[in-house]
């Protein structure tokens, strides 16, 4: 397996400077790719020893590329994840002044996340998507677009020059960012994880996420993230991503798979990992009733009984 991570390029993306936080990543050949699926792709086809790719940001939530990736085709794993604080630069080609601005480019991701400041200081420029904030930045270097936004740190990269800095219509404003590969072992516990699956439901019928969550509640089993995908199968039909708190080692989240395994379509699962800038001590005790060694103490009640040994 080649010694390389694959990611959201190119070079200047958020992707790449969320990565280079990473340890291991400073012994790895870094490879940007044109977007989430080709990074994901590189894995799935061996070319790569695992991907890093943007999963969910605090202003809109789920990332519905990366999410429908991990959803369909052959199974991947998430080993790690990064939180990034996100702030923007309105990049320009030198000279260029704010009233001179027509359009602008970046992914998808940012508009959210600075439409106000647009409302505000370019109400009449058109808005294009492109595959990537630093993509757009490239763009903008060809005279394809007058601006985009995109990290400050983007600019030089791309001959380029930042026009406005600290742009953000939601303070503290964070992208979560996972590595992915293929299946393997989940890394050890460290009392401060997160686990992620997808849910397909057996049927449509009343009350059916209600069961669904339910699995997780009578376990004490608190969620982090629920995000419903379409399944391509018509409308109304829709699967279910959902990140919760602990590690599938621990005896509450492994009975709640096994429970959603029992009155699911389907269940995938996409790892157990440590949850980014969280220690195992800031993590609320179980619920009464939850931890590793009632329900332990319980399996065993319930052995007792079967041997009449009340």
């Amino acid at each position: 397996m080649p010694a390389s991570y694959a990611y959201l390029g190119p070079e200047g993306t958020f992707t790449e400077v969320a990565l280079r936080t990473l340890p291991e990543a400073a012994t790895r050949e870094l490879v940007p790719m044109v977007s989430v699926p080709a990074a994901l792709d590189a894995v799935r086809n061996g070319e790569a020893e695992a991907a890093f790719v943007p999963i969910e940001n605090s202003v809109e939530g789920g990332i519905t590329t990366t999410l429908d990736e991990l959803v369909a085709g052959e199974p991947l794993m998430i080993y790690r994840e990064v939180l990034l604080s996100i702030t923007f630069a309105l990049l320009v080609r030198p000279d260029t002044k704010l009233s001179e601005i027509k359009t602008v480019t970046a992914h998808p991701a940012a508009q959210p996340q600075v439409r106000n400041w647009m409302k505000a200081n370019l109400p009449d420029v058109v808005w294009e998507s492109a595959a990537s904030n630093a993509d757009g930045a490239r763009l903008v270097q060809e005279g394809r677009y007058d601006a985009a936004f995109a990290g400050e740190f983007a600019a030089a990269k791309y001959g380029l020059v930042p026009l406005e800095t600290g742009i953000h219509d939601a303070e503290n404003a964070q992208t979560r960012f996972v590595l992915v590969g293929r299946p393997a072992r989940p890394a050890a516990p460290t009392g401060a994880d997160k686990t992620s699956i997808v849910l397909w439901q057996r049927d449509d019928h009343p009350g059916g996420l209600r069961d669904l969550l339910g699995e997780f509640a009578v376990r004490g089993v608190n969620l982090m993230l629920l995000q419903s995908r379409p399944t391509g199968a018509g409308i109304g039909n829709y699967c279910f991503c959902i990140d919760a708190e602990g590690h599938i080692s621990d005896r509450r989240v492994a009975e709640t798979l096994m429970g959603l395994k029992r009155i699911c379509l389907q269940v995938r699962f996409l790892g157990s990992y440590p949850r980014a800038g969280v220690r195992a001590e800031d993590v609320p005790t179980a619920l009464p009733g939850t931890s590793d060694d009632e329900f332990v103490k319980a399996s065993d009640w319930v052995a007792r009984c079967q041997d009449g040994r009340f």
